[in-house]
């Protein structure tokens, strides 16, 4: 890998968070983690590499936008960046959907999880590498 790429991640899963986290920098990628998605939009002037979005937060006492929005917020602004998405859902009308919109990928939230999305970020950022 060449440069250092910026990813923004953002799930409401503290645990989740923490473990793609780890992962990602591990894996020699520069990493900022957002709980809900009203946050990474504050932050999108630094322009990520790269955003990893869950599909449904959850936020008590708040109302806060869904995947699915924020990714519209961000295209609206950005219409080149790209954007995977997370999800316990796998539902093929959502996913359906969401390609439709113009999502790069969408990643299930199973055991398969890290290796998926280190896989899926490898094929979006780095097209040309075998």
């Amino acid at each position: 890998m060449e440069d250092k790429k910026l990813i923004y991640v953002v799930d409401d899963d503290p645990f989740i968070l923490n473990l793609v986290e780890k992962k990602l920098t591990r894996e020699g990628f520069d990493v900022r983690v957002f709980k809900y998605g009203e946050e990474c939009l504050a932050a999108m002037d630094t322009k990520p590499d790269i955003v990893v979005l869950d599909y449904l937060f959850v936020k008590h006492d708040d109302q806060v936008m869904n995947g699915k929005e924020i990714f519209s917020h961000i295209k609206e602004k950005y219409p080149d960046m790209p954007v995977i998405m997370l999800s316990g859902q796998d539902s093929g009308d959502v996913v359906l959907e969401l390609a439709r919109l113009g999502m790069n990928d969408y990643v299930i939230k199973d055991q398969f999880l890290i290796e998926n999305l280190v896989v899926s970020l490898r094929d979006i950022l780095y097209p040309d590498e075998e």
